[in-house]
């Protein structure tokens, strides 16, 4: 079920960010679209246009020129339109491209460089009448809306003054020499451009930030996407336990390879067998360095006696060592008791073989918390 829009209060992920950005949903703002293209466009046009007025009136000339040659030769004419089309064509080509670098650089600069076809990509769910409806109450669209006509207003306001101010300068430019009115006329319009520049500008500013700040509203997440997203990162629980399972198995197998290093195996008799090893040197506590289940606990136990390692009958210290501990790491602090008192056995008993020390005669019986005996639990818990 989807997340109503109340309940997204979480900041967006940096999946969902990067999914977003290659669906093509990235910060944009209009206003600093309209200000790269109004401001370059209109720098263009003063830079460009005495050149290209020059360029004009030269042609213009020839085209005008005429005598004996040129009616004789009509296929001139031809020549000297081509070569003004020409003129006209790099003019406004030039201003294409200028105009169409500011486009992508403003775009670029809001919300970095998106190479995503999905927003070109054809979509019937736009045509949706229905859905366009609802896109008309959203948040982004009333803010839009509202930016558009506060600009507007402004705008207006802000011409009229300027018209009703120069009206007067303008209707007296027809009393001037023309090369004087053609100066005063673009320098009013240059001061009206700028003003109007300036307007928008301040408007850009403000709306770069306002964006960013909707569409980090428009990507906050529920509790439930954020749960629905770390379930597909990590993956599903259950899956996650086999996987740590079978990597246990994996281990254990590969742990077999370990037992001729171990200082003694104790089983239980044939179900479980956990092979200990201790160096006072580099240990802090002996470590489990093999164990293993029914056919693999026999696989240890054969590996031992192959190399002479003790292997001793202590079902509920097979047990405990099994079910709580690890790998090569050291055995749980409430166990140590009952492996040093099969240690210390252990020890005189080599002490015996190299004949060092008598045999020892009672093989110990180590205590075992029976918290840590899973057949004890298990057991009490079917008594309960």
């Amino acid at each position: 079920m989807e997340s109503g829009s109340q309940d997204r209060n979480l900041p967006a992920s940096e999946r969902k960010l990067k999914k977003a950005r290659d669906d093509g949903q990235v910060t944009r703002s209009e206003e600093l679209k309209h200000l790269a293209v109004l401001g370059l466009g209109a720098i263009s046009l003063l830079v460009l246009a005495p050149i290209l007025f020059d360029q004009l009136k030269l042609s213009m000339s020839q085209q005008l020129s005429f005598d004996l040659s040129t009616i004789r030769q009509t296929g001139s004419m031809l020549s000297r339109l081509g070569d003004a089309t020409t003129i006209g064509l790099a003019g406004a080509a030039v201003f294409a491209a200028i105009v169409s670098a500011a486009v992508i650089a403003a775009n670029v600069s809001a919300g970095g460089w998106v190479t995503s076809l999905k927003p070109v990509m054809p979509d019937f769910s736009r045509i949706n009448p229905m859905s366009g409806f609802g896109n008309l109450f959203t948040k982004k669209k009333f803010v839009s809306v509202l930016k558009m006509l506060v600009l507007t207003s402004i705008l207006f306001a802000i011409a009229t003054s300027f018209l009703t101010n120069g009206l007067q300068t303008m209707a007296s430019l027809v009393l001037q020499p023309s090369a004087s009115a053609i100066a005063h006329l673009t320098q009013w319009l240059t001061s009206g451009m700028g003003l109007m520049l300036l307007v928008i500008l301040i408007a850009a500013m403000a709306d770069v930030p306002l964006q960013a700040f909707l569409h980090k509203g428009e990507m906050k997440m529920s509790h439930q996407e954020v749960k629905q997203e770390g379930k597909e990162n990590d993956g599903n629980p259950q899956m996650k336990g086999k996987i740590r399972q079978r990597q246990r198995e994996l281990a254990q197998k590969s742990s077999v390879n370990s037992v001729p290093k171990a200082d003694f195996v104790v089983m239980n008799p044939t179900h479980f067998a956990v092979a200990i090893r201790y160096d006072e040197k580099t240990m802090h506590a002996p470590q489990v360095i093999s164990k293993g289940a029914d056919l693999l606990a026999l696989k240890i136990r054969d590996v031992a006696k192959h190399h002479a390692i003790p292997v001793l009958q202590s079902p509920m210290l097979a047990r405990a060592l099994y079910a709580n501990a690890e790998l090569n790491q050291d055995i749980p602090s409430a166990l140590y008791t009952a492996v040093a008192q099969v240690l210390a056995y252990v020890y005189k008993l080599r002490a015996a073989m190299r004949g060092t020390g008598p045999m020892p005669t009672d093989v110990p019986q180590p205590f075992v918390p029976p918290e840590l005996d899973p057949l004890t639990k298990t057991m009490k818990a079917a008594t309960a």
